[in-house]
């Protein structure tokens, strides 16, 4: 017998879907109730299905909204349907996928994907196969329908149909969707080729059967007059060049004909499709062969399409040039992610530094923060920049100086755009012309139009590197009085761009800011009063960062009677609970360390706050873990962001830091810290140990029986920016407990010697580590492995010197990677308390460093001005071997060095 509805319940539950409709939120409330309710009966959902399917007196989206709650219930509790409601749910779907109205089979399409994707396609086999029958159908609606189901289930199962699990229908649906692209209808024909697609990235084995097919009917469809079509042509071929490149190779010349078109198309989706091709193509090795010929097309195509088009003039509220009274709405309000702090060991000399994340947005419309052609445009300008170098100018710089004069301001801005997005690619080739280009640029920042001011802050700052390396009168001095008028502007997107864009300088121009900080701080403390929500933010960030960049400088009575009073206003203003404690939390942590003494008389209370929130936090997520259902998850950026700025106070008030541990619970608290299961919790846990380790040991010392275990079982490179600031404190922690780190050294060398010899280190990452500059093309992971392996070699030296029985056995283990990396690094105080360990290693077993002997001089012959007892220390181990293997031999071991590392023992050490 099938299943029919009972007149009375069917009218109670349209009633309710008709009050689901009301805008009304008491009556809303009501609709959940009843629903939580009905929810209890089992076939409740043949009734949602039967309203979707059957009634056709309803009106569509009366029967479309009971469609998705039934996919909801789905979602939420699919497993506990009884059977006989499960299979009449299904066989309703697959009878009423051709259903006349597109909205309903749409609707039909996801509840199908819904319950293919809880697992039923393994238990639903008749699935597939109707699916793609149903494709041979005459009747239009119920191909299109199938087709649209399809779409849905390749896109959320794609890994699914390309395994054993169900026996690989790929093989017969591959083939199948290939020839529907002939089909006659447009909207089958778009369906077809976005079910082929998904199989793209994932080199599925049944399109790699069937790629020629593919490629051959995606050239047949690259004229299209649907731009659904030409849309999916394009995505197909910008996905091919990815994965099948050697098969597009060929073809490559028209390939790049039909994407210059096509990067012109008069519907936006399709231009901004084809405009992804020029992205990933300058990934490609081939990219420079290939399109150097088509640069001269290409260049103004996209230049054309960094101007901002009408809508987005529209959306930007580009007429708008005063708004700076008027309040941000919330959700005009990112939200902000606390990095934690990872401590990377200067290598330029110095003490620790943070790691900075370079952000260069290449634009500056957030409003607009969907991808669209203008930020695609810039993008691929970008990024063949960076292919093509110089050579990519004579092709621009004729079209850039009809842009950058030219009288209609959108034409302007986008020239200005232009020039900010090859600064780095093509920053060679345009120094002849920015002393010409720079003042021009300036005097753009009082442009009339907010779109322009704000665009050229950001330019501007794409070439601060440059100008800072001038004399500071000629540029630097003109840019930065200009950039603090734009800081006050009147329009709140040329504050925002301004504040990021001066951020840039102080980063780039450091202490040369030192003659100016009383006109920089009178510019920022004033944008305090003025500044609404959102730019707040962004001017946290930018005082943080000019402390960071002029230090101690900062350390001045009328400085700091400037800037503390606001920073605290804000500060007792804020609620625990609030996110603005982030950026003010960053920003104060940068200014604790900067100002060190003269931060003193504002350290109480910020010192308490951040260990309350840590307690507060840890505390939520112990009642979290106990009923996680009475009690939500605590956000632990507040706890990470409090553990950052204690880092930042210990480091900046040093020994003065001590009364606050004393009258704390801090220790017992970093224990807890120290293991989270988050690994960023972990990662600021070990930071403020090691910053404490050196401000107050006798506080950290009675624990260290206790945290050193913990800090062993937190050396794995796989949380690499754990295991850096684990290995960190440690070293730290050595140094100070001397001996007495006797029995800690098996808990932690093994692992140390471990990661040193790890097969994917970067060995010769780059000859000079001072290259590595904010904005250097080195992915940031690679940077976090360098840091890591240097902090490893650090804390090796360290362990060895205070405890070299225990570690000089090991030598042979270590000292190879231990020298190659610590080659490039320049002189300083790490480097001193490393090499002074690996001598006394030496002293107590010589015989662990004769094989790789060649590699010490090497390290050793890579200091430039070593203190007088660490270079008699050098001077001893290397006449030491000289003497121990005889002039003769010697000399044939000499015979390998390279002719400078010859010369400079030579010269130094006289060998």
């Amino acid at each position: 017998m099938e299943w029919q509805p009972d007149e009375q319940g069917l009218q109670q539950v349209l009633q309710l879907l008709k009050d689901s409709q009301s805008p009304n939120t008491a009556t809303q409330r009501a609709v959940q109730q009843k629903l939580e309710q009905l929810n209890q009966f089992p076939d409740f959902n043949n009734y949602l299905i039967f309203v979707l399917t059957r009634l056709k007196s309803e009106d569509e989206p009366t029967r479309s909204l009971s469609g998705l709650i039934l996919k909801n219930n789905v979602k939420a509790h699919f497993q506990n349907f009884p059977p006989t409601v499960a299979d009449f749910i299904k066989k309703e779907c697959l009878n009423n996928i051709g259903d006349p109205s597109p909205l309903i089979r749409a609707t039909i399409g996801i509840l199908i994907t819904t319950i293919a994707s809880k697992g039923e396609l393994q238990t639903w086999p008749e699935l597939l196969p109707q699916l793609c029958n149903l494709l041979n159908s005459e009747d239009y609606n119920t191909c299109e329908g199938s087709f649209g189901a399809l779409q849905k289930i390749c896109e959320d199962s794609s890994e699914l149909l390309d395994s054993d699990a169900l026996n690989r229908p790929l093989n017969i649906m591959i083939p199948k969707f290939l020839q529907f692209f002939k089909h006659c209808s447009p909207k089958i024909r778009s369906h077809a080729i976005a079910c082929v697609n998904q199989f793209i990235i994932g080199r599925a084995q049944a399109l790699m059967d069937h790629i020629d097919t593919f490629i051959e009917s995606l050239f047949a469809l690259a004229a299209d007059e649907d731009c659904e079509v030409r849309k999916n042509v394009c995505r197909a071929l910008v996905m091919l060049l990815e994965v099948r490149v050697d098969r597009l190779i060929p073809h490559m010349h028209s390939i790049i004909q039909y994407m210059l078109q096509r990067t012109q198309d008069p519907d936006e989706n399709v231009s901004l499709e084809a405009c992804e091709f020029w992205l990933t193509l300058a990934e490609q090795p081939i990219c420079k062969e290939v399109l150097s010929g088509h640069l001269v097309q290409l260049t103004p195509i996209l230049v054309n399409g960094m101007k901002y088009s009408e809508i987005d003039i529209i959306l930007l509220k580009g007429d708008v040039e005063e708004d700076e009274a008027v309040p941000d709405s919330e959700q005009d309000i990112k939200p902000r992610f606390h990095k934690s702090r990872t401590v990377t060991l200067q290598h330029e000399g110095g003490d620790a530094e943070e790691d900075e994340d370079i952000d260069d947005d290449d634009d500056d419309d957030d409003t607009l923060s969907d991808w669209n052609l203008r930020k695609c445009s810039a993008a691929a300008l970008d990024v063949l920049a960076n292919v093509f170098r110089d050579e990519l100018l004579p092709h621009l710089l004729p079209l850039l100086k009809g842009l950058l004069f030219h009288p209609d301001w959108v034409v302007k801005e986008s020239g200005i755009l232009v020039l900010g997005a090859i600064a780095e690619g093509c920053m060679q080739g345009m120094v002849q012309y920015l002393p010409e280009l720079i003042p021009h640029l300036i005097q753009c920042l009082c442009d009339k139009k907010a779109l322009v001011r704000s665009i050229a802050c950001w330019t501007l700052s794409r070439y601060a590197h440059w100008v800072v390396s001038q004399p500071p009168d000629s540029y630097l001095k003109p840019l930065m009085t200009e950039l603090l008028k734009r800081i006050l502007d009147g329009n709140k997107r040329v504050q925002e761009a301004a504040c990021s864009a001066f951020a840039t300088l102080e980063e780039e121009a450091c202490t040369e800011l030192v003659p100016y900080l009383g006109f920089i701080l009178d510019t920022l403390v004033f944008a305090f009063g003025k500044y609404q929500h959102k730019n707040l933010l962004i001017l946290y960030d930018a005082i943080g960062t000019l402390a960071d960049s002029v230090g101690h400088h900062l350390n001045q009575e009328e400085y700091i009677q400037k800037l503390m009073p606001p920073l605290i206003a804000k500060w007792n203003e804020l609620k625990d609970e609030d996110k603005d404690l982030f950026p003010l939390l960053e920003c104060l942590s940068s200014v604790a360390t900067a100002l060190q003494s003269g931060f003193l008389p504002y350290c109480e209370p910020v010192y308490q706050r951040c260990v309350t929130l840590v307690q507060k936090t840890l505390a939520q997520a112990m009642m979290y873990s106990q009923h996680p259902d009475q009690y939500e998850a605590p956000d632990k950026d507040f706890m990470i962001v409090a553990l950052d700025l204690l880092s930042g106070l210990a480091e900046g008030l040093g020994s003065h830091v001590d009364q606050l541990v004393a009258r704390s619970n801090i220790m017992t608290l970093l224990f807890q810290c120290m293991q989270d299961t988050m690994p960023e919790v972990r990662q600021s846990s070990f930071a403020l140990l090691g910053d404490l380790t050196k401000a107050c040991f006798p506080h950290v010392k009675p624990c260290i029986a206790e945290f050193m275990p913990i800090l062993g079982l937190n050396l794995n490179p796989e949380f690499i920016s754990v295991c850096n600031n684990a290995t960190w404190a440690i070293g730290e922690i050595s140094i100070q407990m001397g001996t007495e780190m006797q029995p800690y050294v098996g808990m932690v060398l093994p692992h140390l010697v471990e990661i040193i010899n790890r097969p994917n280190t970067p060995k010769t990452l780059l000859e000079n580590t001072g290259t590595f500059k904010s904005g250097s093309c080195v992915t940031e992971n690679v940077l976090l492995i360098y840091s890591l392996i240097f902090c490893v070699a650090i804390t090796i030296g360290r362990l060895g010197y205070v405890c070299p029985q225990e570690v000089a056995p090991q030598l042979p283990q270590f000292i190879r990677p231990w020298c190659s990396s610590l080659r490039n690094i320049r002189d300083n105080e790490e480097k001193d308390s490393a090499f002074r360990g690996i001598c006394v290693m030496i002293g107590v077993n010589p015989g662990g460093v004769v094989q790789d002997f060649i590699f010490f001089c090497d390290a050793v012959a890579s200091w430039v001005t070593p203190k007088d007892d660490l270079r008699d220390m050098f001077y001893k181990i290397l006449h030491g071997f000289k003497d121990q293997v005889g002039e003769e031999n010697w000399q044939q071991f000499s015979e390998q060095f390279p002719p400078l590392l010859k010369e400079r023992l030579s010269a130094c050490y006289g060998v």
